[in-house]
């Protein structure tokens, strides 16, 4: 699936000009990079919640959390 993927992608862009194929590279870099930000700051959110609610969880029971 990701081979068919990347070689339609590279088949893709060789059909295209120069210019155009590096500035579709640079925008692809551009939303990698804005999408590994999201996670993670989306990871680091979900396990400081995570961490509360089992540190919450422990002051209630009185035990371990479980």
């Amino acid at each position: 699936m990701l081979r068919t993927c990347s070689r339609h992608l590279v088949r893709f862009l060789k059909a295209e000009d120069g210019p155009t194929a590096v500035e579709y590279a640079v925008m692809l870099a551009l939303i990698i990079v804005v999408c590994i930000g999201a996670i993670t700051t989306l990871g680091n959110n979900a396990n400081t919640t995570f961490s509360n609610v089992a540190l919450n969880g422990t002051l209630v029971t009185g035990g371990t959390g479980s």
